[in-house]
């Protein structure tokens, strides 16, 4: 737990309640952004106009945690002047806000998408998108969970998971550019669907910066540009 790793080795209880306090609102944040995108993709593939608007409403909850978290970790330095792994995480809190807000924005940009009028026909192409968004919510979770127990074992293997998404990915971009083919009146809406999936395929390199993160701050090491491999061989 963060709290064995790290908190509890402070003399000032009031740096450790801090430190406890900032943890447990990048986890609510998580949590709600995890909420938007599982409903964002509701949205998408019921064709509920009425959650997406929620959705979209919702949006600025996310932006208000973020700045706030911000705030509490610039009180935090210029307060505390942490060092070592008390800096590496509170770099590491304010990375991962700034992703899980760019992932709060790919929900609002998929309800909007949700809010477009599609044909019976066309339906079916966002009907394609539900593996690839169910996937993208259980590797946020994952990685939600992995960053409340700073578990460097589960954040590598979160990490590995972007290649399926990817994979996935790929094949709807092939299968949305025959069907555009097909039936060239149908390429606006087809767009949109592609931009939809490209925006869920992002959720899964947000979820590996964070994985980087965590092993940033237990282990102390910056594995950005790392060959996949090394990163494997640390499990």
């Amino acid at each position: 737990m963060l709290n064995t790793i790290s908190l509890g080795r402070h003399i000032s209880g009031q740096f450790n309640h801090e430190l406890e306090s900032i943890r447990t609102h990048v986890l609510a944040m998580g949590g709600l952004v995890e909420q938007q995108l599982a409903d964002s993709l509701k949205a998408l593939h019921k064709q509920n106009e009425e959650l997406a608007k929620r959705v979209i409403k919702d949006d600025h909850k996310v932006n208000a945690m973020e700045v706030a978290i911000d705030e509490a970790c610039t009180r935090i330095i210029a307060k505390r002047q942490p060092t070592a792994s008390d800096l590496r995480l509170v770099i590491a809190i304010i990375k991962t806000i700034t992703d899980l807000e760019r992932i709060g924005d790919v929900a609002e940009s998929i309800a909007k998408v949700a809010s477009e009028n599609f044909t019976n026909k066309q339906y079916n192409l966002l009907v394609s998108l539900e593996s690839l968004g169910q996937h993208a919510v259980r590797m946020l979770h994952e990685t939600l969970d992995a960053f409340a127990r700073m578990d460097v074992k589960a954040a590598i293997e979160v990490y590995q998971e972007d290649d399926r998404i990817d994979r996935e990915y790929e094949a709807i971009i092939r299968q949305l550019m025959t069907y555009m083919m097909e039936d060239p009146n149908s390429i606006p809406n087809v767009m949109k669907v592609m931009w939809a999936a490209r925006s869920i395929e992002r959720v899964g390199d947000r979820c590996q910066n964070i994985c980087e993160y965590i092993i940033y701050f237990v282990q102390g090491k910056d594995i950005r540009h790392t060959n996949p491999e090394d990163i494997k061989n640390m499990l």
